[in-house]
């Protein structure tokens, strides 16, 4: 006994020897981001109903509502039973969703993914029955006015992105205009607005986005530009963002070539892995390993070579990101991934990346609410957080990433000349410690195990109250002092009287 405590006292001796500092009042801008800087998607096949990735723990009942029998999308066979599940549309005028996501505004709000590529904007108060031939499923006007009115209850502008399959071409296979212009000219009759618009989702993996057979970078520039003179002359204020492209391969290279003149914003998607459902091996023991966070920054640093040198100065937007493609690994719903979800929101704005949109707000694993219950997961927490103390102004903390310890520097949001800092420690085993000369505000995240689906916020449970109120989101105060961060814990401190002269 007396040999452990000599032991701790002696590596706590050693940690604080050396404790990195920060000094909130001096820290330098290094940066701005969007004031929607954090948002989120909704899938298109979310809104029309359809196949989406089944979540790990799906819950028996109530069971999901059958595809109706004019459904043309993918209708899995028994091998792909535990991959996908049918859901009809998303409810969203749901009082609590409504809520939460409002919570975290301002933000985008895309509207998007694979199975958009394939949907068919019925623009017609009597929509048809099922899909006409060339596209896979339906979307209808009331659903697309409930996505808008959806947006301005809780003030999250929409991106999008069209039709590209067999139905929206002509008889040379080349990409016509029409639903695209059905789309807008409809959104705008009632009142609504499309910000931002990628052609397509993922032309890099055209093969099972329902693109046309040996669908190429070459013929991909021939419809862009198609698409680029139709937003010029139709939607003049719409920013055109791509190429919304998921790999950092040669094809990405490629496809923003080929997106060139053109572009407004230079778009990507990051996943660090597939879930084990697409066949991936990620375990949940490496997820909060320096190799996994950092793969984030791999593909930033990919996208702003190939931004710097096809379109310089353009503003790059991660329009879809989470911990796995193909609905996140069973541990994305957990405590575990929320280390990545900040971490990741972090590395990003001292990047330079002005937009992260997280897939999804409600659907799979990944979601930031459960789809089910539409509770709040431990990254919805995180999220609010976020919007609650990190400002616009990005500052440079003075602290190297270093294994265990990551810190994070904004302007505190709507505090004049206040300093907010994000503190993440990595460290499963011990705790890190970090001197701050100045009085702050301490909001601890933990959980009783990593792989909990609650979390605390200085030792309290996060949870929603009656009439699903959102509780209140107080710090702890704490002194000036040399501050020590249990280990897997994450922490944001607010400094409200720094008095930075970049945050004024």
């Amino acid at each position: 006994m007396l040999a452990s405590t000599w032991l701790a006292a002696a590596i706590c001796s050693g940690a604080l020897a050396g404790a990195p500092a920060v000094t909130p009042s001096s820290l330098p801008r290094i940066g701005t981001v969007d004031q929607r800087f954090q948002s989120y998607n909704i899938e298109m096949v979310e809104v029309t109903g359809g196949w989406f990735w089944k979540p790990y723990r799906s819950r028996p009942e109530p069971s999901p509502a059958p595809p109706p029998q004019s459904w043309r999308g993918p209708s899995p066979g028994r091998e792909d039973a535990n991959l996908f599940q049918y859901r009809p549309p998303i409810d969203l005028g749901n009082a609590r969703l409504r809520k939460l996501a409002s919570a975290l505004a301002p933000a985008f709000l895309r509207v998007s993914g694979t199975w958009a590529n394939s949907t068919y904007f019925a623009d017609a108060d009597d929509a048809p029955a099922g899909a006409p031939a060339g596209f896979n499923s339906l979307l209808t006007r009331p659903q697309w006015r409930g996505v808008i009115n959806f947006s301005h209850a809780v003030d999250a502008e929409i991106v999008t992105s069209f039709a590209i399959s067999a139905g929206s071409r002509d008889a040379a296979g080349h990409w016509t205009t029409n639903q695209a212009r059905r789309l807008l000219d409809y959104t705008g009759a009632i009142g609504g607005r499309i910000v931002a618009a990628e052609f397509m989702n993922e032309p890099d993996l055209a093969e099972i986005g329902g693109a046309p057979e040996d669908y190429d970078a070459a013929k991909y520039g021939r419809d862009f530009r198609i698409f680029s003179a139709f937003v010029k002359r139709a939607a003049p204020d719409l920013l055109i963002a791509g190429p919304g492209t998921a790999s950092s391969a040669t094809a990405a290279a490629d496809l923003l070539a080929a997106s060139t003149p053109g572009l407004d914003v230079v778009s990507y998607h990051h996943y660090g892995a597939v879930s084990k459902r697409c066949g991936g091996s990620g375990r949940p023991e490496a997820a909060l390993s320096e190799e996994w966070l950092s793969r984030t920054d791999r593909s930033a640093d990919f996208y702003k070579t190939l931004r710097d040198r096809f379109e310089p100065g353009k503003p790059i937007w991660l329009t879809e990101t989470a911990q796995a493609a193909c609905g996140g690994d069973s541990w994305a719903a957990s405590f575990l991934d929320t280390f990545r979800y900040l971490d990741q929101l972090g590395r990003m704005a001292k990047a330079g990346v002005q937009v992260v949109m997280h897939n999804t707000l409600a659907a799979s694993d990944y979601g930031l609410l459960d789809e089910s219950t539409l509770q709040p997961r431990p990254n919805y927490w995180g999220a609010l957080l976020w919007r609650q103390l990190m400002g616009t102004t990005v500052l440079e903390a003075g602290v190297p990433l270093q294994s265990g310890l990551h810190v994070y520097a904004h302007c505190l949001r709507g505090t004049p000349g206040g300093v907010a800092l994000l503190v993440i420690n990595t460290d499963r085993q011990a705790p890190h410690v970090l001197m701050l000369p100045a009085a702050s505000l301490r909001y601890t995240l933990d959980a009783v195990d990593l792989l909990d689906e609650h979390v605390m916020l200085n030792g309290s449970a996060l949870a929603l109250g009656a009439g699903d109120e959102l509780p209140p989101i107080e710090g702890a105060p704490t002194s000036p002092n040399t501050l020590t961060f249990e280990q897997a814990t994450i922490t944001f401190l607010a400094v409200p009287e720094a008095a930075n002269d970049a945050c004024r």
